[in-house]
């Protein structure tokens, strides 16, 4: 996938404002509407206009982009993949209504947002307003949140700041802030929604207000990873564990735990503890990944040890088939 740079489709500053993106829009698009153009690729690249003036035109994905530009220094045409999480803590009112089909590049940014809104029926939003006025509730918001595993194990109070954006008086976007106390539900799984109620648009005509949607997204963390309830946390062995066996304690999103090692470890095991996933009415369970950790031969005595142990082992070879 490649990097779009949306300012250069279209021809503007990274510091232009509403008007001039609408005005190098209208001025690009009669050139290339494919119902007057004379251009071989009046298609693609009506397209494309189209496709960055959704982003520059609305001021929350433009703060997002923006934001994202400045993260990565990624440049126009550039092989892309978005950071993981890029757009957490970005807060869209976007409302369904016909979208053409636009990148690859667009789709993993905003595609899936939009998809989002789309469940919402009857709300409005910038992109989806008619030009007469009717009661209708107000639009949805949606942002991702990112949490700590832990949380969902134990459910918690969390303030969570989420960054809308605006046009001022001159038609330049303007980041705003706004913090949340949210309520972390016991359970909650990646990609859940937590919805608060009201916080959404305001209603037109007497109906009530939109909901804000929180998607949930677990902060990476070397020590585990979860798939739906279930959770994944590797075990490091020492070789001697590995080969006799043992006990060892270690710590989990969920607390200490005190897991029994068979003897035999094996490449690719794993060991399941059932039910020390991700709470709920049918709890994930934890597996452990097994792995051994060579210790360092320092001393004299530590290197001793090692060629006794190539001499107990004198037809081991461990690039053979079996390992033997």
């Amino acid at each position: 996938m490649q990097f779009k740079d949306y300012y250069k489709i279209l021809g503007v500053e990274k510091s232009a404002t509403a008007d001039d993106i609408k005005k190098a829009y209208r001025k690009l698009a009669r050139k290339f509407h494919p119902d007057v153009s004379k251009e071989a690729d009046a298609v693609m690249q009506m397209t494309e206009l189209n496709e960055a003036n959704a982003v520059l035109s609305d001021p929350e994905k433009r703060n997002a982009y923006d934001n994202l530009e400045a993260k990565t220094q990624a440049r126009h045409g550039q092989d892309f993949n978005p950071p993981p999480h890029w757009d957490a803590g970005f807060e869209f009112s976007d409302a369904p209504g016909d979208r053409q089909d636009y990148s690859d590049f667009f789709e993993q940014l905003f595609g899936r947002a939009a998809s989002t809104y789309r469940t919402t029926p009857n709300a409005g939003g910038r992109g989806g307003f008619r030009a007469h006025h009717e009661a209708r509730r107000g639009a949805d918001h949606y942002a991702k949140i990112e949490l700590d595993l832990q949380d969902a194990y134990q459910g918690t109070q969390r303030s969570i700041t989420l960054h809308g954006a605006r046009l001022d008086d001159e038609g330049r976007v303007v980041n705003e802030e706004h913090t949340l106390e949210v309520r972390i539900p016991k359970g909650v799984r990646e990609g859940q929604h937590i919805r608060l109620a009201g916080r959404g648009s305001p209603g037109m005509g007497g109906e009530t207000a939109g909901d804000l949607l929180l998607e949930v997204l677990f902060r990476p963390d070397p020590r585990w990873r979860a798939q739906g309830r279930d959770v994944y946390q590797r075990l490091s062995l020492s070789p001697w564990e590995a080969v006799l066996g043992g006990t060892c304690v270690l710590h989990t999103p969920g607390g200490e735990a005190e897991v029994h090692v068979p003897a035999g470890w094996k490449p690719g095991r794993k060991l399941r503890l059932k039910g020390r996933g991700i709470p709920g009415p049918q709890p994930g369970d934890l597996y452990l990944e097994l792995d051994v950790v060579l210790p360092c031969a320092d001393t004299e005595a530590q290197r001793a040890a090692y060629a006794a142990l190539a001499e107990a082992f004198p037809a081991f070879n461990p690039r053979s088939a079996t390992g033997a």
